[in-house]
């Protein structure tokens, strides 16, 4: 006797547990490197906007002859401290007072470092003040910009007080306390 069987569209349960399988493994190794891969993005854009704020001081303190401040800037005015990741501002500081005034033009405005992304300046340095010559005021600034706790996804920008940028890799306890916010 000849059965007759008619195909019927659909899964088995054995198929869809199967289906489930790939996507969880495909899911749980793409998903780290598409994270790692935002964390590099967000940081690359922090740097991309402190090389345009740089670029906008200096040019502004040699066109004019006015020093130019930058702070970080959380609450949109200077605030005291090394953690630059809630943004900063760079301000013609007009009066001299290194404090910026209603009255003294800000050139740039940065918002907070998207993602977990931090930067911050050597301890004591919370302002940098740029001078019509070029340079910059004080010692040479590092600024370490990182993953928060992700030491190894530390670098630097280190500013000379020529007013010089370059990129360096950041020491241990830079990456440290950059990382876990000491």
């Amino acid at each position: 006797m000849r059965r007759n069987h008619r195909f019927t569209p659909g899964f088995t349960l054995i198929e869809l547990l199967v289906a489930l399988g790939v996507v969880a493994v495909l899911a749980c190794v793409a998903l780290p490197a598409f994270s790692s891969a935002a964390a590099r993005a967000h940081a690359g854009a922090a740097k991309v906007a402190f090389g345009e704020t740089w670029l906008a001081a200096v040019r502004h303190s040699a066109l004019t002859g006015t020093e130019v401040v930058v702070c970080p800037a959380p609450a949109g005015s200077c605030e005291p401290g090394i953690d630059w990741s809630g943004g900063w501002i760079a301000f013609a500081d007009v009066d001299g007072d290194r404090l910026h005034s209603p009255q003294e033009r800000v050139l740039k405005r940065v918002e907070a470092l998207d993602g977990d992304i931090r930067l911050r300046s050597t301890p004591g340095r919370q302002r940098l003040v740029f001078q019509p010559g070029g340079g910059n005021a004080g010692s040479n600034v590092t600024f370490t910009l990182c993953r928060a706790g992700d030491p190894g996804s530390a670098s630097t920008l280190v500013m000379s007080n020529e007013g010089r940028l370059r990129q360096d890799t950041a020491s241990g306890k830079a990456a440290r306390d950059c990382a876990y916010g000491h």
